[in-house]
């Protein structure tokens, strides 16, 4: 949000228009969270209500003039440039606001494209080469892309530009799970398949745990990418690679660029079970009943993926919950099915209770009712801070001073 405030304090500057900082924050975030508009467009609506205010049409604004540059040259957002590249891959865009969505790329490496559909400029086709005229930069998680709005031009070029693999972008290294410290970096891995789950979208192939003898780590194998299935307990060198990072989790993709390769030998994982006893303190935020991102699962945020846009998400039923023993806390994520067990009701119940009361926080209300204070034993994977819940049971404090101790901080920020 704060490059974007800056992008559009520097284009009103252009024009001579000097608006406080904070309302241009808050109008922005007005649309982008409120009312889910791409934040390309919310930019260009903020300019141009800043423009009329003071007098300045629209009709007679222009962005910066652009600079032609390589792909591997973008290092900020919010910067106006011409690029010739080509189109590597195509996406299926996510939302009906995109016309278009997927790779471009030169000799210098490959970066991810938007095409907005108001834009109304031509289809790009995969494989040819085009000269992209007045795109605008933007960052997301330290990855840049490039958006195409009505600003923009389209010109198919009669040379080919060569496009890098996207793993030639970056250099591919043969790593450890636990040496996994950044996203966007193209690794090899040497892990067994330790958990496969049930995949949550028709875009991935299969998702689950993979681990080695350092630690575990969430996978997703893309369906478009069309690689092999996965079998668990079977061990594999996963080749080009790439890693993401979510509220300070780890995991890897595997897209059409990765390759699947069967060791003979077996890799050791780590042992994972972990197991701790305590009162539950804090139901964080987050859990009850939430709305999930249909492409990449993360939680939305009022209907917003910060990734993949506005999307109309799909429901789950979860409880992020904090334990302390008096001595340490531990972190816990319960999943849907287990806290359908440990509450005795169902996500549709859930969602009945949410509906009647107009509000979904009722479904977290309820939950801390009925287990704040209370002491539990937990067990299973961790990754990260977190264990991930495969068996709950009701457990009894060491003394009664003991319970009430805990009782009293439950509810405290940890």
């Amino acid at each position: 949000m704060n490059a974007a405030v800056e992008q559009i304090l520097a284009r009103l500057r252009d024009q001579k228009v000097e608006v406080p900082a904070a309302e241009v924050e808050s109008r922005l975030a007005l649309l982008v969270e409120k009312f889910g508009v791409p934040e390309a467009e919310a930019i260009r609506s903020v300019v141009n209500y800043f423009l009329k205010e003071h007098g300045v049409s629209p009709a007679t604004f222009a962005p910066k003039k652009a600079e032609s540059l390589k792909v591997g040259e973008i290092n900020g957002p919010g910067r106006w440039i011409d690029l010739e590249a080509k189109v590597v891959e195509l996406w299926e865009p996510t939302s009906s606001a995109i016309s278009q969505t997927g790779l471009i790329g030169d000799e210098t490496g490959t970066i991810k494209f938007v095409k907005w559909t108001k834009a109304e400029l031509p289809d790009l086709a995969a494989g040819k080469s085009y000269l992209f005229k007045n795109v605008v930069t933007d960052e997301f998680q330290g990855r840049f892309s490039v958006k195409l709005n009505r600003t923009s031009g389209i010109e198919e070029l009669t040379k080919e530009v060569v496009a890098a693999e996207p793993s030639m972008s970056n250099q591919v290294q043969e790593m450890k799970i636990a040496e996994i410290k950044e996203q966007s970096r193209w690794i090899d891995l040497r892990a067994k398949v330790v958990q496969l789950w049930d995949p949550t979208s028709e875009t991935i192939s299969q998702t689950g745990l993979i681990g080695d003898e350092t630690g575990v780590i969430k996978f997703v194998k893309w369906a478009k990418a069309e690689l092999p299935d996965l079998v668990e307990g079977e061990s594999y060198l996963f080749k080009n690679v790439v890693t993401d990072e979510f509220e300070g989790r780890f995991s890897v993709k595997l897209n059409r660029t990765s390759g699947i390769m069967p060791l003979e030998e077996e890799v050791e994982v780590s042992p994972q079970e972990a197991k701790f006893t305590g009162a539950i303190v804090d139901v964080q935020k987050g859990s009850g009943l939430i709305k999930r991102c249909p492409i990449c699962r993360r939680m939305l945020n009022k209907g917003v993926c910060g990734e993949h846009g506005k999307q109309e998400g799909t429901y789950d039923l979860r409880i992020k919950a904090v334990l302390d023993d008096g001595v340490k806390v531990q972190e816990v994520l319960i999943n849907r099915e287990r806290t359908e067990s440990l509450m005795g009701i169902s996500m549709e119940e859930a969602k009945t209770m949410a509906m009647e009361a107009l509000d979904h926080e009722v479904v977290k209300g309820m939950i801390e009712e009925r287990l704040l204070g209370r002491y539990y034993s937990v067990s299973g994977p961790t990754v990260d801070r977190y264990i991930l819940v495969e068996m709950i049971s009701p457990a009894k404090p060491t003394t009664p001073e003991e319970a009430d101790g805990l009782a009293a901080r439950a509810g405290e920020v940890i």
